[in-house]
């Protein structure tokens, strides 16, 4: 904290005075979860809760409605990953993501997509690992991270492993920060114990909101805090059962209202608020999960629409809709890979595409003669909804 002497505050943690008299700074030290005394969660709070886990529970149940709920997850997980790399600067859209995963050059610096598609390989990683039986753990964690930096920004600065050096937040040096993480040797100690209150019995949206407050609080690597502490969430989430697969993120909520994302953390360290940030973060679960709900219901009505007026191409119909039911997964293609995935001939699969341009489900994006790259527009378009625009 700038300025001041922090208040002592137990149920928060501790603040340690560090460095030389004259450039000395506070760093925090947080007290192990679950908070001391309890988090209280009633009356509104508890009402919130309520609503939130209602939520979340609706958008596993709905998310069945999905033809292929794995082509949602491809898609959606990119999504995330897009999102939560923004936060953190990149200029990678979803569209370039995905022209990248099928080897063709998008229009933005290669830098920003390949963090944003490290993202997407940490995340998937962290699951197989989690879906193979890991647990949920700090060796995971340090796992994860070195797959997230791995050859991108920050890469220099051991990914995989616990700073050995003070870092902190805002400002040019620890003595004008904002906020100052742990001191390097404290660092092992906070993440033990966070490992140990993942394996207790809290509740699951609880357990992942507190989870992740104190992990950013740790802010236990030099880079990617951010990004591996909003991937906690869904990881959290998927072990305790609160989903049964990973479609709920934050980071687009964190994104529009990243002032008061950032105030409720700091409150949690100057003054024990752990009910205000549950607070911030339950209103989120709720709107994001409803949202979410919201989306696949849009999407099985357009793509029951589009299958029908697909449909009603008569004879025609039958590549057509193989193509239609590829995209619903791509959402981009290259119409030489669409044909060797769908066992068609080259001409087969172009007069499918021209087709589907027919019915405006389709974009011709290059403007070139060969080596052509078509878009499912409509689709594109609900899957970008609001993941455009500064970060808030």
């Amino acid at each position: 904290m700038v300025g001041e002497v922090p208040k002592a505050v137990p149920r928060a943690g501790t603040w340690w005075r560090q460095g030389p008299e004259a450039e000395s700074f506070y760093a925090f030290i947080p007290a192990a979860l679950p908070p001391d005394p309890p988090v209280r969660v009633e009356g509104s709070l508890q009402a919130l809760y309520e609503r939130a886990v209602r939520s979340v529970g609706r958008l596993d149940g709905i998310a069945t409605l999905l033809p292929n709920p794995h082509h949602f997850l491809y898609v959606q997980v990119r999504r995330e990953a897009v999102v939560s790399s923004q936060i953190e600067g990149t200029q990678s859209s979803l569209s370039d993501l995905l022209l990248f995963e099928i080897e063709e050059a998008p229009g933005v610096p290669l830098v920003d997509v390949r963090e944003v598609s490290n993202y997407v390989a940490a995340l998937e990683h962290g699951l197989r690992r989690l879906e193979g039986g890991f647990p949920l753990c700090v060796r995971l964690l340090r796992e994860i991270h070195g797959r997230l930096m791995r050859g991108v920004r920050g890469g220099n600065k051991e990914p995989g492993e616990f700073r050995r050096s003070q870092n902190w937040i805002g400002g040019t040096r620890p003595g004008n920060a904002l906020f100052v993480p742990p001191p390097a040797p404290e660092v092992a100690p906070a993440m033990a114990a966070l490992e140990k209150y993942l394996h207790s019995e809290a509740p699951a949206v609880i357990k992942a909101g507190l989870a992740h407050a104190q992990f950013e609080t740790i802010h236990p690597f030099l880079d990617g805090n951010g990004r591996l502490g909003r991937l906690l969430i869904a990881f959290v989430l998927c072990v305790e059962g609160a989903l049964s697969e990973p479609l709920l993120y934050l980071s687009l909520y964190f994104k529009r209202n990243r002032t008061a994302y950032y105030a409720a953390l700091q409150r949690v360290r100057t003054d024990g608020d752990w009910e205000g940030w549950l607070r911030f973060y339950l209103v989120g679960m709720e709107e994001v999960a409803r949202e979410g709900a919201n989306t696949i219901r849009k999407l099985v009505k357009m793509f029951d629409s589009h299958r029908e007026s697909i449909q009603g191409l008569g004879r025609a119909s039958g590549t057509a809709l193989r193509l239609h039911d590829l995209l619903k997964k791509q959402v981009y293609v290259n119409l030489t890979k669409a044909a060797a995935a769908l066992k068609v001939s080259f001409p087969t699969v172009s007069k499918a595409a021209g087709l589907l341009q027919g019915l405006d489900l389709l974009r011709e994006r290059t403007g070139r003669r060969k080596n052509r790259i078509f878009v499912y527009e409509p689709y594109l378009k609900v899957l970008e909804a609001g993941t455009k625009g500064p970060p808030g």
